[in-house]
């Protein structure tokens, strides 16, 4: 492959935060939401990482190529042919880290879009399907890159083509009446432990169960909101995490048990809400809440990652 041909001006582009598993749907539901970091990189002559974070994890994310956005930003030039002699980052971060809440995903995702962009005819070499196996080689499973990559709501999977595993998705229109809450805690949980607390074996009943609420979520979130409280219940993950997150675990069923569909976001601590409500209703759930989350209403968000042009 020939190196390739770098453009001069800055790009800027736009990633959705993304909600993971929507309750049932461990490791392959994903939802673009209303908030968004933003990430701007130009091409340098002279060999330098020049590197600006303002923002969520300004003060603790790296300043060199081991920060994430970089990372992935090298991973895809590597890709198109090569990686430039330098280059400029400003990242701004609005997604809370380490809370259920993507915003590895966004680095992931915001990092090869750049680099797709940042080249002549990346958008050509580097197709949606490829930016998502690349996404997911990064993050290890597709379901969060996926959502940031299409936006909407997407179902993801891995399959074996050719003795490679391939990362695949579909993307679902989400019911315009449907919105978004996050109950965010200022604790965050890292998603490694998180998994560390899964069992190896659940119960062949939680098993049935699951899959039919991941079945009905299809169907909820494209047509029938009505049934989002029964669709977003899980029991596969959430239980087996309670001790990591209690708060937000005794918010999740407090929720619930008033019949919200109420779910925990990811790996969390995030929980998540899904309706069809208006302000009063919200304004309730946020005194339910008390002062442990920052409660904030979000909107679905139907695209994904978008260069922005002026």
């Amino acid at each position: 492959m020939a190196k390739p041909t770098y453009r001069a001006q800055p790009v800027q582009v736009q990633v959705p935060a993304t909600s993971a598993n929507l309750g049932p749907g461990f490791d392959c539901f994903g939802l673009a939401l209303g908030m968004h970091d933003r990430y701007v990189a130009q091409i340098l002559d002279d060999v330098a990482l020049d590197i600006d974070i303002s923002g969520e994890g300004a003060a603790e994310l790296p300043r060199s190529d081991k920060n994430l956005l970089v990372k992935a930003m090298y991973k895809g030039f590597e890709y198109l042919g090569g990686k430039p002699r330098g280059i400029a980052v400003r990242a701004l971060n609005v997604i809370p880290h380490g809370r259920g809440l993507g915003s590895s995903a966004s680095a992931i995702v915001g990092g090869l879009t750049l680099a797709r962009s940042l080249v002549l005819g990346g958008n050509q070499q580097m197709s949606n399907d490829a930016l998502l196996n690349l996404a997911t080689e990064m993050e290890g499973h597709p379901d969060n890159v996926a959502a940031a990559i299409y936006g909407g709501a997407t179902i993801a999977w891995q399959e074996m083509q050719h003795g490679k595993k391939v990362a695949l998705s579909i993307n679902m229109e989400v019911d315009a009446r449907i919105g978004a809450v996050a109950f965010i805690p200022t604790s965050a949980v890292s998603t490694s432990k998180a998994r560390k607390h899964l069992p190896e074996v659940i119960p062949h009943s939680d098993a049935v169960a699951n899959s039919a609420h991941s079945a009905l979520m299809v169907h909820a979130l494209t047509q029938r909101p009505d049934l989002l409280f029964t669709a977003t219940q899980d029991f596969l993950h959430q239980q087996y995490r309670q001790d990591l997150m209690p708060a937000s675990f005794t918010l999740m069923s407090k929720l619930r048990s008033a019949g919200v569909p109420a779910f925990i976001s990811g790996a969390g601590p995030t929980v998540l809400v899904l309706h069809t409500g208006g302000a009063s209703d919200i304004a309730e759930m946020e005194r339910a809440a008390g002062e442990k989350f920052v409660v904030t209403p979000l909107s679905i968000s139907r695209a994904g990652a978008s260069v922005i042009t002026a």
